[in-house]
């Protein structure tokens, strides 16, 4: 089994930053790609960011793009998630996940294990 913890979530102000924290555990964790979802109140979970087991792929949502980053220590089996210029659209729970390929992916249904998510609000 693979276990994900996410870490560094909390309140800001509009134009802020944050940096969350992916912590992946278990004998069966290998190589996986990583990414990042987030679901606001009322709304379906997006895609935010993924990255490759390599780091040498990575993709962002638009709504994203310039303004987070991500990236990944696979010594430390974490994936992290740089946040600035954070805006209150921004607001919702951040969930890490892993799949079992090494290759990003856009969908949430690739992902096989799921952190239990932080939540990031954004005050304006």
């Amino acid at each position: 089994q693979v276990q994900l913890v996410e870490s560094g979530g909390g309140l800001v102000q509009a134009g802020g930053s944050l940096r969350l924290s992916c912590a992946a555990s278990g004998r069966t964790f290998g190589r996986r790609g990583m990414g990042w979802l987030r679901q606001a109140p009322g709304k379906e979970r997006e895609f935010v960011a993924a990255i490759s087991w390599s780091g040498n792929s990575i993709v962002y949502a638009d709504s994203v793009k310039g303004r987070f980053t991500i990236s990944r220590d696979n010594a430390k089996n974490t994936v992290y998630l740089q946040m600035n210029s954070l805006k209150p659209e921004d607001t919702a729970v951040y969930y890490c996940a892993a799949r079992k390929l090494v290759a990003v992916t856009f969908t949430a249904n690739d992902y096989e294990y799921w952190g239990q998510g932080t939540q990031v609000t954004v005050s304006s």
